[in-house]
């Protein structure tokens, strides 16, 4: 999957605000852009959306919010992953 111009702006955007938590990188990953902090990838982008990794803690209030997880094809299959969707504000905050 060729990830376009218009995502690897979207992510370099994001990259730059988030470097207010730290030395966050970024390399493809999944058919995206993996978002990475001491490395550890904790965010994906993928479609021009910011998705963020979810666990046990958290996954819930995602979830309550009605916000997608990220889903891929391999070999004819679809993968739900444990990155969902950002909250709206999230692009707020970190502004």
């Amino acid at each position: 999957m060729t990830i376009s111009v218009g995502e690897k702006d979207f992510a370099a955007y994001v990259i730059d605000l988030m470097q207010g938590i730290g030395p966050v990188t970024s390399k493809k990953m999944f058919g995206g852009i993996g978002i990475f902090l001491d490395g550890l990838m904790f965010g994906l982008i993928a479609g021009n959306e910011l998705y963020l990794k979810t666990g046990e803690e958290n996954s819930n209030e995602f979830d309550a919010l009605g916000l997608l997880p990220f889903v891929y094809s391999k070999q004819g299959k679809e993968l739900k992953m444990s990155y969902i969707q950002a909250p709206a504000e999230t692009m707020e905050i970190l502004n």
